[in-house]
């Protein structure tokens, strides 16, 4: 059965997402998807999806969305909260981590992200129309997403409907916290580009991000990468999320998403995948370190990150919010069991002495 939301408030920097368009990038489609796969896996698991279904990524500040039909359960990840507006005026604080439920008529009013990027996993995923085998919104060639564009205001997302109980939600008994440290690299394809200082200088020294940045990539700013006597440009060839270029001007550049499928700057380093998601909450001025790392410890990593993703997925814990009441066990809890006599009431099987009161 499905459900429809419809959008009351676009937000900010919103956008639909899910684990990306691969296969494509041979006639120049990027990847794009989540800048953060593993919290959109996270929203994903809250409200009972497969991990990588399409959501609403939030860059900024999150929309507000009417459920006009259906039952719809929301699940929030990131450092972002909301309040459900239900139809009888109340209004219900949503904690970061956790899910809510719409029934027709309630509105949830998502805040803006106080770190990095959020999702907004809804029950059935986002049921935009797919291209190129993704829902993945990439707005520099109008792909994905609702038409090509981001979310606006009177936009109807269809979704499923609730299936089980409406009244029970889901929290996870903690956030999520990616790894700590430098950012683990893999160095090349084109290291021999620079001289040795400078790849010492580029694993050594600290980067700061500034202020261009965007779902295609991060520029950085720091100690000054020269570059040998092969130059600073190369035949075009291929760049994935991930990629470090440098240019003539010796500053890194990160590419995130969104970026192009070639590029003519020689490549000093490669994120390694299990340490991207970490560059999508980054902030200007945010500082940067690098270490290289080898392909054995890149692939290790990767699954070290799988096995604990799985681990918190584990622990989430089903709830029911307070003044809801459980009438599943309320009527199949045995309150009053066997013949009584009017003095005496018998409690799951305790005979408790009601004294001079007769019923």
């Amino acid at each position: 059965m499905s459900a429809v939301l419809e959008i009351i408030d676009a937000g900010l920097a919103v956008s639909v997402q899910d684990r990306g368009r691969t296969g494509y990038r041979n006639i120049g489609v990027p990847v794009s998807g989540a800048l953060d796969p593993v919290l959109m896996a996270a929203a994903n698991a809250l409200v009972g999806n497969p991990s990588d279904v399409a959501v609403l990524e939030v860059g900024l500040s999150g929309p507000s969305l009417k459920a006009l039909s259906g039952t719809v359960r929301v699940g929030l990840s990131g450092e972002m909260g909301a309040q459900l507006v239900n139809t009888r005026g109340q209004v219900l604080k949503v904690a970061p981590w956790q899910t809510a439920t719409l029934f027709p008529g309630d509105v949830i009013r998502i805040g803006g992200v106080s770190h990095g990027v959020g999702y907004v996993a809804l029950s059935g995923g986002v049921q935009v129309s797919g291209q190129l085998g993704s829902r993945s919104t990439y707005l520099r060639a109008a792909i994905g997403g609702v038409q090509g564009r981001a979310p606006k205001v009177g936009d109807r997302l269809q979704c499923d409907a609730v299936r089980g109980d409406p009244w029970l939600e889901f929290r996870a008994r903690a956030p999520w916290h990616h790894d700590t440290g430098p950012i683990r690299v893999l160095l090349g394809p084109q290291e021999d580009h620079f001289t040795r200082e400078a790849v010492e200088n580029f694993l050594s020294q600290p980067y700061a991000v500034t202020r261009e940045m965007d779902r295609m990539g991060l520029r950085l700013d720091g100690e000054k990468l020269a570059h040998n006597e092969k130059g600073a440009e190369i035949v075009s060839d291929g760049v994935a999320p991930g990629t470090i270029q440098v240019p003539a001007n010796g500053q890194p550049i990160v590419l995130m998403a969104d970026c192009q499928t070639s590029g003519g700057y020689p490549k000093i380093a490669t994120v390694i995948r299990a340490d991207l998601p970490r560059l999508a909450h980054v902030r200007p001025g945010d500082e940067l370190r690098f270490v290289a790392v080898s392909h054995a410890e890149a692939a290790a990593a990767l699954r070290e990150q799988v096995q604990r993703l799985a681990g918190w997925v584990g622990m989430i814990q089903s709830f029911r919010p307070p003044g809801v009441i459980d009438e599943a066990a309320l009527y199949g809890a045995n309150l009053i069991c066997g013949a009584v006599r009017g003095d005496e009431w018998n409690l799951h099987g305790v005979n408790l002495q009601h004294g001079a009161q007769h019923v």
